[in-house]
C-alpha cells in the first residue's frame, strides 16, 4: 500500500486511533473553554476556546510570543504552567491531572527540539517510552520502525548520532507508543530539509487517516497550508481569528495579517 510517497509496511498498526467505546466520532476529541494560563503571575493565555475533533489536523498559527507552545504545555498539564477554565479529552475533564495522567488518557507529545539521552540507543529509546503502554499500544516499536524504516536501520546507533531529521521522526515515534488519540506537534519541521518535511507531511496525512487527531503548531506556512483542516491565529495569547482550512491555503492577507513570514 503506497499513501502519498509512504510505503506501508505490513509491521505497522492498522488503527492508530485509539478506542473509546462511548465515543460518538462527530464529537470534539478535544474541547478548551475559557482556558487561562500563567507563568508565576504572568498571564500568557487568556480565554481560550478551541475544539479538535478526530480525524483532523489543526494548526496553530500566529507570531513568536503568541502563546502557541504554551497552548500545548496547558493541555498536557507541564508543571511550569498553571490553568483555570475547562479542558475536555473525550468529553473527561483533565484540567487538573498530572501530565503521566494525562499522557495515558491519550495525549501524546512531540514538543519543540530534541530531547535525547546521550547513551541510548533508537531502539532504546523507543522502548523506554512505550514501557507502561507495551500491553495495550497499538503502536509498539515494530510498527515504529514501519513507520520509519530509516529509524530501523539504526536502531542501534545512539539517538544523537542520528542527522535532525531522524531524530524528529524518532521524537515522533516516542509520542506514538504511548498510544494517543491525539497528538501534539510543536514546530516539527524546524530546521529540516525539504526532503524531511515532505516526509514529515506524508506521515501527519498517514495519520489523520487513521483517526488521529493532531494539533500543529508551526512556522512553516506552506506545510501548514498543506495539511490544515482549520487553523486557529494567535496574538498575545488570544485567539484572533478560526478560519477554515479552505481560507487558510487561499487568503494570503488574513494569513500574512497573524504571521512572520508568508508565502509570495
Amino acid at each position: 500500500m503506497q499513501l502519498l510517497g509512504l510505503k506501508y509496511n505490513k509491521m505497522m498498526s492498522p488503527v492508530a486511533f485509539r478506542k473509546f467505546p462511548e465515543f460518538i466520532m462527530t464529537d470534539p476529541l478535544l474541547k478548551i473553554t475559557d482556558l487561562n494560563t500563567f507563568y508565576g503571575k504572568t498571564q500568557i493565555l487568556k480565554a481560550i476556546d478551541l475544539q479538535v475533533h478526530p480525524a483532523e489536523l489543526v494548526v496553530i498559527a500566529g507570531p513568536n510570543g503568541a502563546g502557541k507552545t504554551t497552548l500545548l504545555k496547558s493541555i498536557l498539564g507541564l508543571s511550569e504552567v498553571t490553568r483555570t477554565g475547562t479542558i475536555l479529552l473525550n468529553r473527561r475533564k483533565i484540567t487538573k491531572k498530572k501530565t503521566h495522567k494525562i499522557t495515558a488518557m491519550g495525549v501524546g507529545y512531540v514538543p519543540q527540539g530534541r530531547l535525547l539521552f546521550p547513551s541510548m540507543s533508537v531502539d532504546e529509546h523507543l522502548h523506554f517510552a512505550g514501557y507502561k503502554f507495551r500491553k495495550k499500544s497499538q503502536w509498539p516499536p515494530a510498527a515504529i520502525y514501519g513507520l520509519f524504516p530509516e529509524l530501523q536501520e539504526r536502531m542501534n546507533v545512539p539517538g544523537t548520532r542520528l542527522s535532525g531529521g531522524e531524530q524528529r521522526m524518532m521524537a515522533i515515534g516516542q509520542a506514538l507508543v504511548s498510544n494517543p488519540a491525539l497528538l501534539l506537534l510543536d514546530e516539527p519541521s524546524e530546521g529540516l530539509s525539504m526532503r524531511i518535511i515532505q516526509r514529515l507531511e506524508e506521515v501527519c496525512r498517514f495519520l489523520k487517516s487513521q483517526g488521529m487527531a493532531i494539533l500543529l503548531v508551526e512556522q512553516n506556512l506552506e506545510l501548514a497550508q498543506a495539511l490544515a483542516d482549520r487553523a486557529y491565529f494567535f496574538s498575545n495569547g488570544k485567539i484572533e481569528q478560526e478560519i477554515g482550512g479552505d481560507a487558510f491555503r487561499n487568503d494570503q492577507a488574513t494569513v500574512c495579517k497573524y504571521s512572520e513570514t508568508c508565502i509570495n
